[in-house]
């Protein structure tokens, strides 16, 4: 047996002082309960002492404890934990440079004095007493004396880690050197059990001493041996000078393992030799591709299922990754083994492909560069004495050669390596990439071939496992080139699309196992079954009966037989050749039994990834959504976080908590990234090269151009449409050069649906005691993202989106969010309706629902913001756009855009409907409440008028019924801010024409969504009994109705609710109302009024003030005279003596009231136009007449006849026929000018078709109907603005000009039209055909 290192004395180590340190046993399994756990000696039942306290002999006749090598290499995984800690916390010090950060400092570990404490490391090992340090900082000499206790205990548990690391060295290389000598063959093929216990610990072993060399060894002996000194009499810890030793025979480690492992070298070599055809394979990608060693199916004959070509290939092929790391250990350590013939090869290949030596977990060591210092040396030895040994033997030739050709090799293969590492695992990654695809679709086809193949399946993960940690390994890693000492980083690819393929394909096998884990242990059982035969026959050959075994081992063979015979019989039957293959075999399938899991998980898992997530992290993010991103390879990305937890060493229990969140961080984050990525499917799908290139629909002026345009594209000079109008000729879509934006689409289709798919499909990711279902996390984003895309699309860049463009944009977002619902197990519609819901849901209808909405309930934001831009924008006009009603055209106009639309293109039925259908019932009822505020507050204005000018207003109307015009006149210059009041009354009726504008959308998109609700509603409305005072449940349907427009008289309705809500129409002031609205025809706001034939409306919108008249008058009236009945029926003391009848004919008499004062209201209207025309002051009468005919159409209770009784029907049919003459172009008809300017004053001297009249102050009108507002076109709007002062220099120098035509009255002829006298035109008629035939312009009722 080789003699082993001689070792220090057990009973000279520890006799410290220090309780902590003394109550550790030096040798023995005890010493390291605190990395092993405190069942571990009892788990040994007395066998506990394992080779380190017996000697060589009793070695050999007790046999080797496995346990213990085990053990022991668990030892080092604790060691190396925590000096990975202790490196953390020092804030990874540069120990050649002695560079120390501030961290280093402040950790609290080393006394804050860097001048001494970096002296001590530089000076060892040299005693701090030779090194007069009082000279060097005596400041920090004395304050380390005095806080030296403090120091010392921080000191203590780090110095217990290099006893322990000393102890650990002992120890471990006596177990290896005794292993070593004991066992007489190991070879992969024979001894494979103990091979790799062997190789892990000689490994280990190796990995512990190198990483010792990161922290501050020096540092930490020789400053804590100083403060032991000032605390005990200048005394040096006992210890000390064994740790001096220790630590300096490791200094540098290489040197120390030289020596320690010369003895093992030769063995070493062996077995790098034995493992060299595996690893050669495993490099050879072009072999294992064409010979089918990691494919189910033969390559040549893929009509053979079961590959059994290379069985034994395929169990080391899981290894393969073991070999390497032995390879690359072994020659580190074992220099003088690479001077065999076969291992220059074997280093070559294994040194190609590598840059860096993992040491634990991220920490590594330069590989080449080591290789360059430590054992080039050795090389170069050997080859000196070769060379010197030439003429003494012939050997020594062969050993020169050999020499040389390490020499070459070590010095060339670090270049080699650094230009030709990457593409090399990028090739094996490739190929990976396509075996384990193709193994995954085969055994998920045909999983009764899992079993047979599961060693097969081990090494691809093996493979893949090693090729993506060399990956992330390699990232970052800047190499220094031997010659120029240049350093040059590796060059790896973020943007590898493989990455994601491994991890997919690694994670589906592991789930294909685990979902076939029984059958895989029912398989490995029959081949157990199976074999018990065939070793009992070979347990009886001659060659067995000669080798005359003991009885004790001939009992254990005949055991494991009746084990292997009592399993049920056989399913499997395939033969070996020999003994050592069986048990090998035997012991494999056995695995497959007992360890399933844990192979798999040593194969299969990806825990150390944790220390690379930060770029595991970025290459997820720049593969996943790139040209070869996959979206099922989330759950892998994902899945890896579950495994990140086991990398937390016990020894550290802060660990785990670090760990845990920082695998949490990592999920979410990735979680983040994916959703942001199916975000940027839907919004690709969602944008105007998505599906909006699809939907591309021409408003009519634009098909009208594009009509135009096509019939000149014959024309050399015609433009092209794109150039012209921005828009394409249809078929564009079709065009070949087009293909490409279309197989986009698809392709965003297609991962957006595949994304969903997987994501609905994809199990609970659980780390620690989180659980992320990205199930959940799909919907909030999906839902999450169309409530942002939905605020988002309510504006422009400029202002307000048109409704139906918001509508077809909800519709296309959702028809998207439908395409994605088809492929995933939940309702994501009903999703979209609680926002849609949420976001319109500004309160409950107020006609329908009696709750009241929760103060604290935040909802209908898009409501609010839409509402508001059309209260403000339109009804208010707050931009000064020039917004005017336009009946004819049942919508708004405007002079200049709002925002980047005209008014009419927000505000015409078609948006309205289109507003109603997005917005629902809540959207129309806050519209329509913000428009009763905003009226009630016009509303008390004319309140407060009425109150403020009731005396004033009860002289009018005295002086009127008295005909007293002087006094009249006198009596109306008293009325206070008459003006403003006007002006208020037109906003009032823009309100009220706005809201009716709604209620129609809302009736048509009622009746074209829910007919039979309608048609009920309109069925109700007409058999609502007409009573006073009105029930509640009457009052309400009706307000229902009105709100769809199907009750007759929609103003009336509306502005008696609003009146009834605020309590308004109170005062008595209000039976003066008539009065007050007769001395608006007095107002100045007559002088830049002009009526427009194409709108049917004036210039100001006097119309809305019709509009606003006609409706408050009834509303009031109705209200006032209602409340009166109401105070009535209470003064009866409850006695109910009236009877149906009664309440209707209140109402009737309600209506006379309404009627009487409407017609009032004309007369006295008429008196005021009428007497205050004469020669010398004609201006504006045109357009009151027409005002006055206005409100006769609009308000239901006043007919036309009514006004006949006041002004002629042959003076109005004149005034229409002069404009419908003139309707081609219509003109702004300014009364203040002359007759001769004119037409509608001249009518008597002129022919209906008249010629154009000179307009000359006022432009002509282009009305344009187009939608959005562009500014490099021109929109001509109706323009009725006239200057004041030219009105009055036109009208003062016309003055003394005879005026005659049709309006040219004398008093006495004004008298006679008060009293009801039609005819009184001078003159022939200019159209006598109107006096017999109501048919024409004007229908009258």
């Amino acid at each position: 047996m080789a003699k082993s290192r001689p070792h220090f004395p057990a009973q000279d180590v520890l006799s410290s002082a220090q309780a902590a340190i003394r109550s550790r046993e030096w040798e023995g399994q005890t010493r390291w309960t605190e990395y092993l756990g405190p069942e571990v000696p009892s788990r040994n039942n007395g066998g506990a002492e394992g080779p380190a306290t017996q000697n060589s002999s009793s070695s050999s006749q007790k046999g080797l404890n496995m346990q213990w090598v085990y053990q022991l290499t668990h030892v080092a995984e604790g060691l190396m934990a925590k000096m990975y800690r202790l490196n953390q916390i020092l804030d990874y010090p540069d120990l050649v440079n002695h560079i120390y950060s501030e961290t280093f400092w402040k950790a609290g570990l080393f006394p804050n004095h860097p001048k001494i404490c970096i002296l001590l490391e530089k000076k060892f090992p040299e005693h701090h007493s030779k090194l007069q340090l009082e000279r060097v900082d005596k400041f920090a000499l004395d304050a380390m004396n005095d806080s030296a206790e403090v120091h010392l205990q921080s000191l203590e548990p780090w110095i217990q880690l290099l006893l322990d690391l000393m102890a650990f060295r002992e120890q471990a290389l006596r177990l290896i050197l005794d292993l070593s000598s004991t066992v007489i063959t190991l070879l992969p093929h024979q001894n494979s059990l103990i091979l790799h216990a062997f190789m892990d610990l000689f490994c280990s072993f190796v990995r512990v001493n190198l990483f010792s060399e990161k922290i501050p060894r020096k540092m930490m002996l020789q400053t804590y041996n100083l403060l032991h000194a000032m605390t005990r009499n200048d005394r040096d810890c006992d210890f000390y000078h064994r740790l001096i030793q220790f630590v300096d025979s490791y200094d540098p480690p290489l040197k120390g393992l030289h020596e320690d492992l010369n003895f093992v070298s030769p063995r070493i070599g062996e077995v790098l030799e034995a493992v060299g055809p595996i690893i050669f394979l495993s490099t050879d990608t072009r072999k294992l591709r064409n010979e089918g060693f990691l494919s189910p199916f033969h390559p040549r004959y893929p009509d053979i299922l079961t590959n059994s070509a290379h069985p034994m290939r395929a169990q080391d092929l899981a290894n393969v990754t073991s070999y390497r790391e032995w390879v690359l250990f072994g020659y580190l350590v074992c220099p003088d083994e690479l001077l065999r013939v076969t291992s220059i090869d074997i280093a070559l290949v294994v040194l190609k492909e590598n840059l860096v030596l993992t040491l634990f977990r991220d920490e590594y060591i330069l590989l080449h560069e080591d290789y360059q210092l430590y054992v080039l040396p050795r090389i170069l030895e050997s080859k000196k004495m070769a060379k010197s040994g030439r003429t003494k033997q012939k050997e020594a030739d062969l050993e020169y050669s050999v020499a040389k050709q390490v020499e070459k090799m070590i010095s060339e293969v670090h270049e080699q390596a650094l230009y030709s590492c990457d593409a090399i695992h990028r090739e094996r990654r490739i190929l990976l990439k396509q075996e384990i695809g193709r193994m995954v679709l085969f055994f998920t086809d045909q999983p009764s071939l899992l079993a047979p193949n599961i060693q097969m399946v081990f090494s691809a993960l093996a493979f893949a496992q090693s090729e993506v940690l060399w990956y992330f390994q390699h990232v970052g890693i800047a190499s220094s080139k031997s010659k120029t000492a240049r350093v040059v980083p590796v060059e790896t690819d973020p943007n590898d699309p493989t990455i994601g393929f491994l991890l997919d394909g690694m994670d589906s096998l592991c789930c294909l196992v685990r979902k076939y884990i029984a059958a895989i242990r029912g398989y490995a059982l029959s081949y157990l079954s199976s074999c018990a035969g065939r070793i009992r026959f070979l347990l009886g050959t001659p060659g067995m009966v000669a080798l005359d075994l003991d009885a004790t081992l001939k009992g254990l063979f005949q055991r494991i037989v009746q084990h292997l015979e009592n399993i049920p019989k056989p399913q499997v039957s395939t033969g070996k050749e020999g003994l050592l293959s069986e048990g090998n075999a035997a012991y494999n399938w056995s695995r497959c039994v007992d360890e399933l899991e844990t192979q798999l998980s040593k194969f299969g898992s990806l825990k150390k990834l944790y220390f690379y997530h930060q770029h595991l992290t970025t290459v997820f993010r720049n593969t996943m959504f790139g040209p070869e991103g996959r979206p099922q390879h989330c759950c892998a990305w994902l899945g890896v976080a579950s495994s990140f937890p086991e990398c937390a060493s016990p020894i550290v229990p802060e660990e785990v908590t670090k760990i845990g969140r920082d695998a949490v961080l990592y999920v979410e984050s990735l979680i983040e990234s994916i959703m942001g990525g199916l975000e940027g499917l839907i919004n690709i799908l969602d944008s105007e090269g998505g599906f909006g290139s699809l939907e591309m629909q021409l408003l009519p002026d634009q098909a009208a151009n594009l009509m135009n345009l096509t019939s000149r594209l014959s024309h050399p000079s015609a433009k092209s449409p794109k150039a012209s109008y921005g828009f394409h000729l249809p078929g564009y879509e079709s065009y070949p050069e087009n293909n490409n934006s279309i197989k986009m689409l698809e392709a965003a289709m297609q991962r957006l649906t595949n994304l969903c798919s997987v994501l609905n499909d994809m199990e609970p990711i659980c780390v620690l005691n989180h659980v992320f279902v990205l199930r959940e996390y799909m919907r909030e984003c999906i839902l999450g993202n169309f409530k942002r895309r939905l605020l988002t699309v309510l504006k422009t860049d400029s202002d307000l989106q048109r409704p139906s463009v918001l509508e077809s944009l909800i519709r296309r977002h959702t028809s998207i969010v439908h395409l994605a619902e088809q492929h995933v197990s939940m309702d994501l519609t009903q999703g979209i309706r609680e926002i849609l819901l949420a976001e319109t849901y500004s309160g409950p209808v107020s006609s329908l629902q009696l709750f009241e909405k929760p103060t604290e309930q935040l909802t209908g934001s898009a409501t609010e913001a839409v509402c508001n831009w059309y209260i403000e924008n339109i009804v208010k006009d707050v931009s000064g756009a020039g917004i005017l009603f336009a009946p004819l055209h049942r919508c708004f106009k405007s002079t200049r855009p709002v925002g980047g639309y005209f008014a009419e293109s927000v505000t015409d039925l078609r948006e309205l409907k289109a507003f109603v259908r997005t917005f629902g019932s809540y959207g129309v009822d806050r519209l329509d409440r913000m428009l009763k505020e905003h009226t009630a507050a016009l509303l008390n204005c004319i309140d407060t008028t009425l109150r403020a000018n009731r005396e004033n207003l009860e002289a009018v109307a005295g002086s009127m019924h008295s005909g007293d015009r002087m006094e009249t006149e006198a009596n109306v210059k008293q009325i206070v801010d008459m003006d403003t009041m006007v002006r208020f009354c037109i906003q009032a009726g823009q309100a009220i024409a706005f809201d009716s504008l709604l209620a129609e959308a809302s009736g048509v998109v009622l009746e074209e969504g829910a007919p039979l609700i309608h048609s009920l509603l309109a069925g109700v409305a007409k058999h609502l009994p007409d009573e006073v005072p009105e029930k509640k449940e009457i009052r309400r349907m009706r307000r229902v109705a009105n709100t769809v427009n199907v009750v007759g008289d929609h103003d009336f309705e509306w502005i008696r609710s609003i009146l009834e809500e605020v309590g308004g129409a109170t005062d008595g002031s209000w039976s003066l109302l008539p009065y007050l609205f007769a001395t608006f025809m007095t107002s100045a706001i007559w002088n830049t009024t002009a009526f427009n034939v194409d709108t049917g409306g004036f210039s100001n919108n006097v119309h809305c003030l019709a509009r606003c008249i006609c409706a408050v008058i009834a509303g009031s009236e109705f209200v006032r005279l209602e409340r009166e009945y109401q105070q009535k029926q209470s003064l009866s003391n409850g006695h109910v003596t009236e009877s149906l009848e009664t309440e209707t004919q209140n109402y009737m008499s309600i209506e006379a009231s309404i009627k009487s004062t409407l017609q009032l209201f004309i007369k006295f209207s008429a008196g005021i136009i009428l007497d205050s025309w004469s020669e010398s002051n004609r201006s504006h009468l045109v357009a009151k007449l027409i005002f006055l005919d206005q409100v006769c159409e609009i308000s239901p209770y006043v007919p036309r006849s009514s006004l006949e009784s006041h002004v002629p029907y042959s003076i109005l049919r004149s005034v229409y026929s002069q404009y419908y003459s003139n309707s081609s172009t219509p003109l702004a008809l300014l009364s203040g000018a002359s007759p001769r300017h004119s037409p509608a004053m001249s009518l008597a001297h002129a022919s209906p078709s008249l010629k154009q009249a000179r307009g000359d102050g006022t432009p002509q009108s282009n009305v344009n109907d187009s939608g959005y507002f562009k500014a490099s076109s021109t929109h001509g709007q109706d323009q009725y603005e006239t200057d004041s002062f030219s009105i009055r220099s036109i009208d003062n120098k016309h003055r003394n000009v005879r005026r005659s035509g049709p309006l040219d009255y004398s008093l006495s002829r004004k008298a006679k039209f008060i009293e009801g006298s039609t005819s009184t035109s001078t003159g022939p008629s200019p159209l006598p055909r109107f006096a017999v035939s109501r048919s024409g312009p004007i229908s009258y009722k």
